[in-house]
């Protein structure tokens, strides 16, 4: 699943090729891939809450885009435009078998893409937008929520590890294993400590930490994972540019020079350097 930085880059790499244009037809090829009736329309904003993209358009109507695992938009004009997971499709001939939905505009088309159909379009009322389900149990996102906030929020999860506790998107939006590793390790946090063993100068200092590493991400278009790459079909260099810890184990601590270790917080992969993020009761 994209992180919310890949999500990001997408939406602001689309923003060049759609906005302002009119949708004339949307064909829905796997009817579980779109809710709702296709719509027209012309595009007015492009917005996105956590990992959802949401596209508005002139109508009063929105166009809700979630990828999941292995989701793709490709915009096919002039020029071709691919964003998500990265295949053959992205130089393939369009629409292929993996096209699960269609979306004509006046001077190109917008296919959405999806091999294991867990992404979908969803047509929503744009007044409804921030009251759908999926978007209203989200909490804030580390740019809008004070420490004070985040603090608060950490004292309800006592007894949760910390690393779990910041993987939920209705505590804090937008952080997934790759920016909870480097935010914890910035901040010099251990992943398995408490929520409620945390500090409100830690809280301070992680949520800092989080709002840097993924700013890091965005300017650089997201990370290299293997599943997604940039709007513009080339990847993104935060793994290798920015990245202190995670996929590192093994590797020499950048801070202390201690060999970086791989454990398992809360079922998750999770990368730390034992010497700089030792637990409270080491």
């Amino acid at each position: 699943m994209p992180e919310l930085p890949e999500v990001e880059t997408i939406r602001r790499g689309l923003k060049d090729f759609i906005l302002h244009k009119k949708i004339v037809g949307i064909d829905v090829l796997c009817e579980k891939s779109f809710i709702g009736a296709p719509i027209l329309g012309t595009v007015k904003n492009l917005r996105r809450f956590g990992k959802a993209l949401v596209i508005d358009l002139d109508n009063d109507k929105s166009l809700m885009i979630h990828l999941r695992m292995t989701g793709q938009l490709i915009y096919d004009g002039k020029e071709r435009y691919a964003a998500g997971h990265p295949s053959d499709n992205f130089t393939d001939s369009l629409p292929n078998k993996q096209t699960r939905v269609i979306i004509k505009f006046e001077d190109g088309t917008l296919y959405f893409n999806d091999q294991r159909k867990f992404g979908f379009i969803k047509v929503i009322d744009t007044l409804e937008v921030e009251n759908d389900d999926f978007i209203k149990k989200l909490a804030k996102e580390p740019w809008t929520m004070t420490p004070e906030e985040f603090y608060e929020k950490l004292q309800k999860h006592k007894t949760s590890p910390i690393k779990a506790t910041i993987l939920d998107q209705t505590i804090i939006c937008g952080l997934g294993n790759i920016y909870a590793d480097e935010a914890l390790f910035k901040s010099k946090i251990h992943p398995a400590t408490k929520s409620g063993q945390i500090t409100k100068e830690e809280a301070k200092a992680l949520l800092e930490s989080a709002r840097e590493v993924m700013d890091r991400s965005i300017a650089s278009g997201g990370s290299t994972m293997a599943t997604y790459v940039k709007a513009d079909g080339t990847k993104g260099d935060y793994l290798e540019k920015f990245a202190q810890v995670f996929r590192r184990e093994g590797q020499p601590c950048p801070r202390c020079k201690t060999k970086l270790e791989k454990i398992r917080i809360a079922g998750r992969g999770t990368h730390i350097c034992p010497n700089c993020q030792r637990r409270k009761d080491d």
